[in-house]
């Protein structure tokens, strides 16, 4: 059985005017399913081919382009020029199947008032395979994906602000779900309620004791449905 952290502070009352806001890739479903491996591998084989590298300096060069500028993407756009569309294409043809339908999410999310949306650094063909696969795609009004960003990922500002400005979001009536930690810290900065989703991935650690995320949790399901009860 999940021990779900308990809350930092009281559960934010959710109604009808309340947005959810919810990253994808291991907040969604569990990173242990490794879903995300297979998005990496593929990254390190397109720095392969359009770099002409060995792979060991391939993925130096992946890793490298992820911290400096937020993700490899912008890394390659940047320095190379790179095509997004044909990028993301690439990295995102994986085998979705290692994740299992989620219909305990799908009735906790049913149980919830408000909008709810996807925010993502992924694209939104890459999103919507994940959802339907999760059976929980119905469920989200829209999805706000890296092209949406003009390719500028979070923890950068702009995506939060363009999200904001899209779908006429107030963030004092948001709530938003992410597993990295750092990319928690502008929504809380706007007036967001933050839900960190602890997956014990290393990389997604950074931030998780700042003081501006409000809420811890390594059971999504089981905090959400807590969450009801409060609507």
């Amino acid at each position: 059985m999940i021990n779900a952290p308990k809350p930092k502070a009281a559960l934010p009352r959710v109604d009808d005017q309340s947005v959810l806001i919810f990253d994808l890739d291991n907040t969604l479903y569990p990173a242990a399913c490794n879903l995300f491996s297979q998005v990496s591998d593929l990254i390190g084989k397109y720095v392969r081919d359009a770099l002409s590298l060995e792979a060991d300096e391939a993925y130096r060069v992946q890793k490298d382009y992820f911290h400096r500028y937020g993700t490899t993407l912008r890394g390659l756009m940047t320095e190379h020029e790179v095509d997004p569309a044909d990028y993301l294409a690439k990295v995102h043809d994986i085998d979705v199947s290692v994740v299992s339908p989620a219909p305990d999410l799908a009735t906790a999310l049913d149980d919830l008032p408000g909008r709810k949306l996807i925010f993502t650094n992924a694209s939104r063909g890459h999103a919507e395979r994940v959802m339907d696969r999760l059976g929980i795609a119905d469920r989200f009004e829209t999805i706000f994906d890296i092209v949406d960003a003009n390719y500028i990922p979070k923890p950068e500002q702009e995506p939060y602000d363009l999200l904001l400005a899209r779908d006429g979001i107030d963030p004092a009536r948001a709530v938003y779900f992410e597993d990295m930690a750092k990319n928690l810290l502008p929504a809380k900065e706007m007036g967001m309620t933050t839900v960190w989703v602890d997956t014990d991935v290393e990389w997604a650690q950074n931030g998780r004791d700042d003081p501006r995320i409000d809420h811890h949790t390594n059971d999504i399901v089981g905090f959400l449905r807590n969450l009801s009860r409060t609507s």
